[in-house]
């Protein structure tokens, strides 16, 4: 029987999988934070297997598939399971759409961070667009939380 660390690694990897995968576009901009999203339920389902060290590591496999500035999407990734994994059980509390608001608010913050650094390294501008995933991210929560829930619980990760 495979491992609970074995699965979540395997859900991990596929969202890295989908963060590469193309999009058209003129979809591109709306493209959701995968790897953000399912580290964000996991910190919160399972805090004491999901941590910030979890997170950095997979931030910089992020980064490298990404080619960006090595160790950014490991610091901020790292930041939002360390805000998602202290207050975990004031999220679980919360109902599904406040937590999808919580999740937005989290991906803006994620990505005004990465905008910022990423200014000062290169020359980035600020664009509204940046912010379109926040959006995106918020919409898909619910779904995203229901089907990673019923993932944990047929399959009895813990």
């Amino acid at each position: 029987m495979i491992g609970s660390r074995s699965l979540i690694a395997l859900s991990l990897l596929l969202t890295l999988i989908l963060a590469m995968a193309p999009l058209p576009s003129y979809v591109e901009a709306f493209r959701p934070d995968w790897v953000l999203l399912v580290l964000f339920y996991w910190a919160i389902a399972l805090p004491h297997r999901i941590n910030v060290g979890s997170a950095f590591v997979v931030g910089v496999l992020y980064d490298i598939l990404l080619g960006n500035v090595l160790g950014l999407h490991a610091l901020l990734l790292s930041l939002v399971v360390y805000i998602a994994a202290v207050n975990h059980l004031t999220i679980r509390n919360l109902s599904i759409w406040q937590q999808a608001l919580i999740v937005a608010m989290v991906s803006a913050f994620y990505h005004l961070v990465d905008y910022w650094i990423q200014h000062f390294l290169t020359t980035v501008y600020f664009l509204p667009e940046l912010l379109w995933p926040a959006v995106t991210n918020a919409f898909i929560w619910p779904w995203a939380f229901l089907l990673l829930r019923k993932y944990r619980r047929k399959l009895r990760i813990r």
